[in-house]
């Protein structure tokens, strides 16, 4: 079997967590590792040597941009195995017009977007977050919330804005539940492929008169910038509910701010923009909504998902098969 000369670029406290013994140890059976095993920065002497010999890259966070002048010192480099999310920040028309094998590792880091995403959506239905908050300032009593309608999971209907690889599993998790509908909004979506998820596809004003929780999940493009404005918002039913763990800039900041200020919406939000918000933010001090620092992607032990997948595209590669997840310049114009 053909063994490739393989070079992994990324920080070293990705490296750490990314590929340990065990990932290693898998990396070894199927590929050549020289020394240095890693690098971050490619343009040191050490780094370039490597390149010279180097038919495969495995990237992750941190990888510099792959440029021409890079690419002319890697003359062999066949393959880009990138072990996280996307790959924008590594990629160049250069490395394009190689044609150069990238796949990146995006779906495995889909599935803890989605498992976060599943646990904001159940905390919305009861409203877990504004009562939390609440009863800080003053203790509940069961039947302060016990004859209320709508701290509930059961029958909500749920819009999901962007059938991608995180909404496609959120889906398949909203099965645990007895939600309503499921509302799918997406221009790019088979409405075929929506049903079989178990959702409908409708268009975006539709979706938001109709939606209780609201699930962002589109890639961050300039066509998406404030895909939810002031309009989109005031479409929402009172006391609805935005989720938001895919790109802050999807949403109008502003706009959100005065609609949760008066209390008619709520939101649970993994991203905003800008990230971090700044000393004072208004959203940052409301008590009906939730903000946590950007933790709803691959993180610790999480992060090895994306390795193995990574490392399942290598050995599809040295046997000769195609890959399953590739990134094309084209699918780079609609997804993340």
């Amino acid at each position: 079997m053909h063994r490739p000369q393989a070079l992994l670029v990324m920080r070293p406290g990705t490296f750490r967590i990314q590929f340990g013994p065990e990932q290693l140890d898998r990396l070894r059976t199927v590929a050549e590792l020289g020394d240095p095993v890693w690098a971050q920065d490619l343009d040191t002497s050490a780094a370039r040597a490597r390149l010279t010999e180097a038919e495969v890259l495995l990237t992750s966070w941190g990888s510099p941009e792959l440029t021409a002048e890079r690419l002319a010192a890697a003359p062999k480099l066949r393959a880009v195995f990138h072990c996280a999310g996307s790959v924008r920040a590594i990629v160049s028309e250069a490395l394009w017009s190689r044609g150069i094998l990238v796949t990146s590792a995006a779906e495995a880091n889909a599935t803890p977007v989605a498992e976060y995403t599943l646990a904001a959506i159940i905390f919305a239905g009861k409203k877990a977050h504004v009562l939390a908050a609440q009863s800080r300032l003053e203790p509940f009593s069961w039947h302060a919330v016990g004859d209320r309608e709508d701290l509930s999971n059961y029958g909500r209907v749920i819009g999901i804005v962007g059938f991608s690889r995180t909404g496609r599993q959120v889906m398949e998790r909203l099965r645990l539940l007895e939600t309503g509908e499921i509302l799918v909004t997406d221009p790019y979506a088979d409405p075929a492929a929506v049903a079989g998820a178990g959702g409908r596809l409708v268009e975006l004003d539709e979706l938001l008169t109709r939606a209780e929780i609201l699930s962002l999940h589109l890639p961050e493009l300039p066509g998406t910038r404030h895909t939810i404005g002031a309009r989109e918002l005031a479409l929402l039913p009172d006391g609805a509910t935005v989720v938001n763990t895919a790109r802050g800039s999807v949403i109008d900041t502003a706009a959100l701010e005065r609609e949760c200020a008066t209390g008619r919406l709520n939101a649970i939000l993994d991203v905003t923009e800008p990230d971090p918000l700044p000393a004072g933010s208004v959203l940052a001090s409301l008590p009906n909504v939730m903000i946590t620092p950007h933790i709803a992607g691959s993180l610790g032990t999480e992060t090895r998902r994306m390795s193995a997948q990574a490392l399942d595209e290598l050995q599809r590669y040295v046997r000769g098969e195609a890959p399953l997840h590739p990134v094309t310049r084209e699918t780079l114009e609609v997804s993340a």
